[in-house]
């Protein structure tokens, strides 16, 4: 078995103990199964740029920042030096998403360790412990498929109320697992609050995944989950235990009412500040008049 220097480094360097075989080879990158931390895991091999059908367009990367100045500086003049730190940061950065995602609660596979261009991951399994299927492979009835695409609109609205978005979601990116389905492959996921074109690629996202079940549920092409979830996160009224309906006019009816009442609750909080601080001038006031020290100050400065 050939197999790319990343991945020969781990195994000489013994951090990986066992390449099993080769699982998959996809536009980014190659996967493996293989033996570490004395568990059957996934190796995931970034194949380098010029073997890469995939390309890191600025849609993707807009927003993203490294800490080191310098790195950041040669990233953007695009030096030699500079291409290898943008390299590293695509790789970087579906680590962090998977860290993330998993905490926010939602089905990604579990990082076990980064390592020079490879990602060790919990190995995504079936009900016979298996290799999952993509869900591109898959075939549903009606029910199962609207069962199924809601799942899966649940999970991305979670995705993006942790603040990320996909970006290049699809069902060849969604693999369906024992615990359900499970989304993968996230180097190009997007920050929804500092990418301009985070709300074109959610939509592009939702779109995606509706289209295939729709081969199985027609009517899913006439909901609008993506509409609904951006609106709603943009009125931080997205939360993830929201209960998507795919009707747009029906979340903005649901967002206008809140907004209602959040300005109704916020008068309500400055007309009480309003009297506290009154209240405390015309204690000073008498205070004052009295020879005594003014009261305590509280939460205000007046």
């Amino acid at each position: 078995m050939l197999l790319p220097e990343p991945l020969r480094n781990l195994l000489e360097e013994g951090v990986v103990q066992q390449v099993l075989r080769p699982l998959k080879s996809g536009k980014e990158a190659s996967l493996y199964v293989v033996r570490a931390e004395d568990r059957v895991c996934a190796a995931k091999v970034y194949k380098e740029v010029k073997h890469r059908s995939f390309q890191q367009r600025s849609d993707y990367t807009e927003g993203r920042k490294v800490r080191d100045s310098r790195a950041q500086r040669a990233m953007d003049k695009g030096t030699g030096f500079g291409r290898e730190q943008r390299e590293s940061a695509w790789h970087l950065a579906e680590a962090r998403a998977l860290d993330r995602l998993g905490a926010a609660g939602v089905r990604v596979p579990r990082l076990l360790q980064r390592c020079e261009g490879v990602l060790l991951m919990d190995l995504v399994v079936d009900a016979r412990g298996e290799p999952a299927p993509q869900l591109a492979t898959l075939r549903f009835d009606r029910d199962q498929a609207r069962r199924a695409h809601y799942e899966l609109i649940l999970g991305i609205a979670k995705m993006l109320h942790a603040g990320l978005i996909h970006g290049d979601l699809s069902e060849y990116n969604v693999l369906s697992a024992v615990n359900g389905l499970t989304i993968i492959d996230l180097p190009q996921a997007v920050d929804a609050a500092r990418n301009t074109s985070a709300k074109k690629l959610l939509l592009r996202d939702v779109a995606n995944i509706t289209r295939f079940f729709a081969r199985f549920a027609p009517e899913l092409l006439r909901s609008e989950y993506g509409q609904e979830m951006w609106l709603l996160y943009e009125q931080t009224a997205l939360t993830p235990d929201t209960q998507l309906t795919g009707r747009f006019k029906a979340a903005r009816g649901t967002v206008d009412a809140q907004i209602v009442l959040r300005e109704i609750a916020s008068a309500k909080a400055e007309a009480a500040k309003r009297q506290e601080i009154a209240a405390w001038r015309e204690q000073a006031r008498l205070n004052k008049a009295q020879g005594l020290p003014p009261p305590p100050k509280r939460r205000f400065e007046p």
